[in-house]
Order: structure tokens, then C-alpha cells, then sequence
């Protein structure tokens, strides 16, 4: 196995000043739930990501499967940020950019999940505006015949859409876009470019985007157990704000001692 998708180290790279932070939300900063709304976050982690984007210079970007705009809801709006897995990115002059959406292929996907979850009591059907989610956290006893389901309909969709499996969710997308895409528009831009980019995430649709660091030389922390191509693990959301908590401290101390 290549180093690049070895078993992640129960460690973290040491504090470096020229990092760029590109943070995954539910299951990595904060503990998911079992409906995506219930998700709320605590004052103190809203204040800890206001003071790394201060300390590094605006090079933080939330990057979810969740829209743009539930990121914001969330954290604030302004913030450099890529919803839905990079299929809508806000740069750090507040620029928009968004893939388009094939709507008669999305409705024919979307109307498949709705007959099923409407027979499913328990699934729940997020349509996020690019792409369709099927959760099935709330009836795990379940998982067998969703995964059924979804392998029967990923044999019907159109070319260019595929089924990405998560943690307890499926997410039905495009093929052109993806975390790791993201993080390569962001690190082309400033105030990304020219950093080390650290990526911080917990699920299957995080390893594009520690695909990417690895390649560039940056870090790549896996949030949780399982295997990933991560060169670095975090064992829970509460560990990952500890760290950055840490991280920001360092950082501010740094910057007054003239050590930036």
C-alpha cells in the first residue's frame, strides 16, 4: 500500500504559521445527528473558527456536503466556504461559483428517493439544490434494503451522476466536482495560495480532498476510525476543536512575538 493511503497515525502534524484550514462540519467540528437541521453550534466553536480565519489571515474555508447557504446558517455568512461537496464555492472576495444542474435528471432522481422514503418511514430524502441525499440514520435496521435500493437506481442514472456512500447517507451528485476540486480552486487563490493546506475530515466524500493535500505536500487528518488515505488522525469533533483551539492559541501567540 503507498504511503499516501496508508492507515491514518493517532497523531497531528506539529504547528506550522502558513497553513491554509479547510474544515468539513457535521462529524468533524460538530457530532452528527440524526436529522441534519438538529445539527446547532456552540458559541465557543462559532468563536474559535472567527479567530483562526483573524489568525490566518482569512485562509479558512468550511468545505461540507451541506448547501452554502446551511453553512451559513450555521457559521455565518462571508466566509470562504464550499457547499454541497464543492458543487457551489464562495471565494474569499465573496465571488459565487456554481456547477450547473442537469433539472430533468435531478427531478427523475429526486422523484425515485420520494417514492421510496415515502414507503420507508424513518429515511429522509435532502434535496440540498445540486445534489439529493437519502439518510437512514434514524432506522439502521433499514440499511440493507436501502442499500438495494440504491445499487438498483445507480444502475438507472444518467452518465455524469454516481452515488457517493457516507455514513449512514447516500448522496446522489454530478461526477464533475468534488471536495478535492475545491480545495485546488481555493489553493489557486489568494488568500490560500502559497500555503500548506490542512484538511480536516470525517467521511468517505473527505478522501478527494486528502487526495489532493497529499499530493501537495500538505496534511490530511481523518477524523474517527476507519481506514482513509489521512496521514493523520483526530479521534472525535471534541478533539478536533481542542486541537484547533491549540492551534489558534499558538497562532496568536506567534504573531506577538513577531514570529509569523
Amino acid at each position: 500500500m503507498s504511503r499516501s493511503c496508508e492507515r491514518p497515525r493517532h497523531a497531528v502534524p506539529p504547528f506550522a504559521p502558513d497553513w491554509a484550514l479547510f474544515l468539513d462540519i457535521d462529524g468533524t467540528l460538530l457530532p452528527i445527528e440524526d436529522h441534519p437541521d438538529q445539527v446547532q453550534v456552540p458559541p465557543a466553536a462559532r468563536a474559535l473558527i472567527q479567530r483562526l480565519d483573524r489568525a490566518l489571515g482569512g485562509a479558512l474555508a468550511l468545505i461540507s456536503g451541506r448547501a452554502l447557504a446551511d453553512i451559513d446558517r450555521l457559521f455565518g455568512a462571508g466566509r470562504p466556504a464550499a457547499g454541497q461537496h464543492g458543487a457551489e464555492r464562495r471565494d474569499a472576495r465573496g465571488g459565487v461559483h456554481q456547477v450547473q444542474r442537469e433539472d430533468l435528471h435531478h427531478r427523475t432522481i429526486q422523484r425515485r428517493l420520494a417514492e421510496f422514503v415515502a414507503a420507508h418511514p424513518g429515511t429522509l430524502l435532502e434535496d440540498k439544490g445540486m445534489s439529493l441525499a437519502l439518510h437512514y440514520r434514524r432506522v439502521p435496521e433499514l440499511a440493507d434494503e436501502v442499500r438495494r435500493f440504491v445499487c438498483t437506481l445507480e444502475h438507472s442514472l444518467p452518465a455524469g451522476f454516481h452515488v457517493v456512500p457516507g455514513k449512514m447517507v447516500y448522496e446522489f451528485r454530478a461526477e464533475d466536482y468534488d471536495k478535492g476540486r475545491a480545495v485546488l480552486e481555493f489553493m489557486n487563490e489568494p488568500p490560500f495560495a502559497g500555503r500548506v493546506p490542512v484538511v480536516i475530515g470525517d467521511d468517505v466524500t473527505d478522501e478527494d480532498a486528502f487526495r489532493v493535500v497529499n499530493r501537495l505536500g500538505g496534511h490530511s487528518i481523518k477524523v474517527g476510525e476507519g481506514d482513509s488515505c489521512a496521514r493523520w488522525r483526530l479521534d472525535s469533533p471534541a478533539a478536533v476543536l481542542a486541537w484547533l483551539g491549540d492551534y489558534a492559541a499558538w497562532l496568536e501567540a506567534a504573531g506577538k512575538n513577531g514570529h509569523e
